[in-house]
């Protein structure tokens, strides 16, 4: 059973988890998990926003391109193999949720489905996108990150409802 929580109360950990390693985007009908370790939680606009990075080269971008809403899920820390396999497989050849034995729910609030097996659950709805901006981006960044010039796309979630295992 799932129940709602608050924004701050899961702050810390997805952060923790974000910066560790990585939670994962599931975007698509049928859904595929996408490990990311970049995002940012805030508020924009009065509204509790996520924000997600994809990059034009993976196959979830042009799944968040012809959605309006997604989920970003947290796993529990035995689900490093997991997370490793999602951020180094592409969903174009893999199904992702069947290798690593993950199972998708439907969203409470969302159109959009979340994984079983998170113990905190974001549903989304996107209210903004952009691709980075090399020529207003610090150069150090282009020269670390960016060698190939494959520039994410940010993608701005409104959450609509976090839920926990209850």
């Amino acid at each position: 059973m799932r129940k709602e929580i608050g924004f701050f109360d899961v702050f810390r950990e997805t952060l923790d988890k974000l910066d560790g390693d990585g939670i994962l985007l599931v975007a698509g009908d049928p859904p595929n998990p996408m490990t990311i370790g970049w995002g940012t939680l805030g508020y924009i606009w009065h509204k509790q926003i996520i924000t997600v990075m994809v990059r034009p080269t993976r196959y979830t971008f042009n799944l968040m391109e012809n959605i309006k809403d997604f989920s970003v899920c947290v796993l529990p820390d035995q689900f490093g193999k997991e997370l490793s396999l999602c951020g180094n497989r592409s969903g174009r050849d893999t199904d992702k949720l069947a290798l690593c034995n993950l199972h998708t729910e439907k969203c409470f609030k969302a159109d959009a489905f979340f994984l079983s097996e998170s113990e905190i659950h974001f549903e989304c709805r996107m209210v903004h996108k952009h691709p980075l901006d090399p020529a207003t981006l610090d150069p150090a960044i282009i020269k670390r990150y960016y060698p190939k010039r494959d520039f994410h796309t940010v993608y701005y979630g409104e959450i609509l409802g976090i839920y926990g295992q209850g």
